[in-house]
């Protein structure tokens, strides 16, 4: 347990720390990231299945077209969530995106009711419509919707949404995701660099160090979190994902010294406020649950 909970806090801290990773690439256009994030992603992956000797397998599992679409629609969820975020983060929006990644888990929730028919209780209810409140009234105060933080929210959910539903391991699937998308961001990174455009090798070797751990950067701690989802609660989870949001913001706000004005503070309080009712409320109910089902099994036992 204590494994898996370490594993869980440093897969949500180092996301977290993403936003100085993608600022120290500020000077490389945030779709030339995304392509050498996918492709030095897919390398990694590569050689880990092949030291894990686990490709007889992924062929078997993943090669059929039913599969094939549902992680062809995966990755472009992902890559879009991951595009926006890097080109938010070196426009200066570190702060905004941070709140996109605290309504996650709430729209996640709105959208399972939705789509998948599931049933809120009151106090989820309640949580779900204090955010909807205050992400009204960050966009009376932006005038306009902050869509960076929706934008990272709806791609991030449809993603876990769809994935949800796919019967790949977090090795595998992310495996498939990367391979659907190794081929084009590879071909294009190849035409940016004939047309004069490309990055990699043609600026100091920080960068171009930093353009390859993209790779590692990405798939570590998502490895870790698979780890840790097998041996941590499901309500640990939902306490340490919290983590990376916080993280995110305080360093947008104290790191990149964005602004954070009182009306923006009152609205962010409200999605606060609302995953904290969320949490609490699913904490709750989870330990009735269980001391329910352990009355059960002693009643059983008599």
């Amino acid at each position: 347990m204590k494994k898996g909970v370490w594993l869980g806090i440093g897969a949500y801290a180092i996301w977290g720390l993403f936003p100085i990773y993608w600022h120290w690439l500020q000077q490389v256009p945030a779709l030339q990231i995304l392509a050498h994030r996918i492709v030095w992603s897919f390398v990694l992956l590569a050689v880990v299945m092949t030291i894990g000797r686990r490709w007889r397998t992924f062929r078997t599992e993943a090669l059929k077209p039913r599969l094939l679409r549902t992680y062809f629609i995966a990755a472009l969820l992902l890559s879009a969530n991951w595009l926006i975020y890097v080109w938010a983060v070196n426009a200066g929006y570190v702060v905004e995106s941070s709140l996109g990644y605290f309504i996650n888990p709430l729209l996640s929730v709105l959208m399972g009711v939705i789509i998948l028919h599931e049933r809120l209780r009151r106090m989820q209810w309640a949580a779900v419509g204090l955010a909807a409140v205050g992400v009204a009234y960050l966009a009376l105060v932006y005038g306009s919707l902050p869509w960076i933080a929706l934008s990272l929210a709806l791609s991030f959910g449809l993603y876990g949404l769809v994935t949800k539903q796919a019967p790949l391991n977090a090795l595998h699937g992310l495996t498939l995701e990367t391979a659907i998308l190794f081929g084009p961001m590879l071909l294009y990174l190849i035409v940016a660099d004939v047309q004069g455009q490309g990055v990699f090798l043609h600026t100091d070797s920080t960068a171009t160090l930093l353009m390859i751990g993209a790779g590692p950067v990405t798939v570590i701690p998502l490895l870790m979190f698979a780890s840790a989802v097998r041996s941590v609660t499901l309500s640990m989870i939902g306490i340490l994902q919290y983590i990376t949001p916080t993280l995110q913001f305080l360093i947008g706000l104290f790191i990149f010294k964005e602004p954070f004005t009182p009306m923006q503070l009152v609205g962010f309080g409200l999605v606060w406020l609302a995953v904290i009712i969320f949490t609490s409320e699913s904490l709750w109910a989870r330990r009735q649950a269980a001391q329910i089902a352990k009355r059960v099994q002693l009643l059983g036992e008599e």
